[in-house]
């Protein structure tokens, strides 16, 4: 393999990297936002989770009885990962706090960053196993397209909306 390609391989690596540390800024942002909002008198999360499933009904269409056999499959996914977000917060919360005394052990976080991540993934996976029991490939389809846009929108929405003298991004 050539040096030029090598080097391409390693940037495409860096970048990979990157993007997932960047997506992972994001989410805890996000989940320290919406922590700190409903603290401070800011819609609760379970409010959240009632909007997400508006706007997912507007999206996709599903018979009353789709509805009825789904919704509580939808609030326990929600909660199940807004737990493990608060979770996963607390934890590297705790485990930094100090980090101006005490070097943290990085193979430590490291291990439970994936932890956590491999449990949002097993979190979706049941879910997935529960929906597809329950709607059409199709519907399913929809219903997954409609549950990223509500993500992005929510993103588009948090990044329109930060403070003036907020981060920039990069």
């Amino acid at each position: 393999m050539s040096m030029n390609r090598t080097n391409k391989i390693i940037n495409q690596i860096k970048m990979n990297s990157m993007m997932k540390y960047s997506l992972f800024g994001i989410l805890l942002t996000l989940s320290s936002f919406l922590y700190a909002a409903e603290s401070e008198g800011f819609p609760k999360i379970e409010d959240m989770h009632m909007q997400k499933w508006q706007t997912l009904m507007s999206e996709v269409q599903l018979t009353p009885k789709e509805v009825e056999a789904v919704q509580p499959v939808f609030m326990e996914y929600e909660k199940s990962v807004w737990d493990l977000h608060q979770q996963k917060r607390e934890f590297f919360r705790s485990a930094l706090k100090d980090v101006k005394k005490v070097k943290p052990n990085y193979a430590e976080l490291n291990d439970k960053y994936v932890d956590f991540e491999f449990r949002e993934v097993q979190l979706f996976k049941n879910y997935h196993l529960k929906l597809r029991k329950l709607l059409q490939p199709e519907t399913l389809f929809k219903y997954y397209k409609a549950e990223r846009e509500f993500k992005r929108k929510l993103l588009r929405d948090f990044h329109d909306h930060r403070p003036p003298d907020g981060p920039k991004p990069q």
